[in-house]
């Protein structure tokens, strides 16, 4: 397995041309993704008073699932398709990507966020966006913990499908799985506290909508989990060294 790398100075990296259209690449996904997302809840809204129903949130997860299984593809061969704060930080503790492209990554991330929250308020002829928040009746600690189990498992489909570099060809169903376990996701939690499972997700709508409540709910649970997926998969399944003739030829590095 190729060695892992936790590169924590400047580099050339952060001028590269390749770096600067993954990073461009992971603000439009995420733009993308968040339009999508956001959108589906305020036309779910339009068109009924009640969105707490057992269609609606069929409804929002389906177009959650869709959205983050597109954005990844478009952003998958030039930056990975991280599309999350959380998936990198996962990437980044493993040992995949460098700290200067994590925290490019992440500015982009949360720009595309912010930007596709604008779009989507101006489409809608000012609709305020709806955001996430824990429901009546759920702790926040119990919050932080969905959005932790949620993420992990997220996160860990990820890091299986698309960042390990040993994935060969299972990388060509990577969109699809994470857009599964996305939708599932929301099928879960989402009548609990939203299931945000990525903070750049939660800070569009909550800048723009200004609905700050909770919100760091939606920062500690999501950075929590991806980190743990990317520990756990990195250090406990993934073995170190295999012999080439017991594994599948690597994949070519997208980092």
């Amino acid at each position: 397995m190729p060695p892992r790398r936790y590169a924590l100075r400047w580099t050339e990296d952060a001028v590269h041309p390749d770096t600067v259209r993954a990073v461009l690449s992971e603000f439009l996904a995420t733009a993308i993704f968040v339009f999508a997302g956001e959108g589906s809840v305020l036309s779910l809204g339009k068109l009924q008073k009640d969105t707490f129903t057992v269609g609606g949130l069929v409804l929002v997860a389906l177009a959650h699932a869709f959205a983050f299984a597109v954005a990844v593809a478009i952003a998958f061969n030039s930056s990975g398709g991280h599309v999350n704060p959380a998936i990198t930080l996962g990437a980044l503790v493993g040992g995949r990507i460098s700290v200067l492209r994590a925290v490019l990554y992440w500015i982009a991330q949360v720009l595309g966020s912010v930007a596709a929250t604008v779009l989507v308020w101006v489409a809608t002829a000012g609709m305020r966006p709806v955001g996430f928040v824990v429901a009546a009746g759920v702790g926040r600690g119990h919050a932080v913990l969905m959005e932790i189990v949620l993420t992990f498992g997220l996160v860990y489909t990820t890091y299986a499908t698309a960042i390990d570099p040993r994935r060969g060809s299972i990388g060509i169903i990577a969109p699809l799985a994470v857009g599964f376990i996305m939708g599932a996701n929301v099928l879960v939690g989402g009548p609990f506290d939203g299931a945000a499972m990525n903070p750049a997700r939660a800070f569009g709508p909550a800048l723009v909508g200004w609905r700050w409540t909770h919100h760091w709910v939606y920062w500690l649970g999501p950075l929590l989990g991806g980190a743990l997926a990317g520990l756990v998969y990195e250090f406990l399944v993934a073995q170190a060294e295999v012999p080439p003739t017991h594994h599948q030829p690597l994949a070519p590095e997208d980092y």
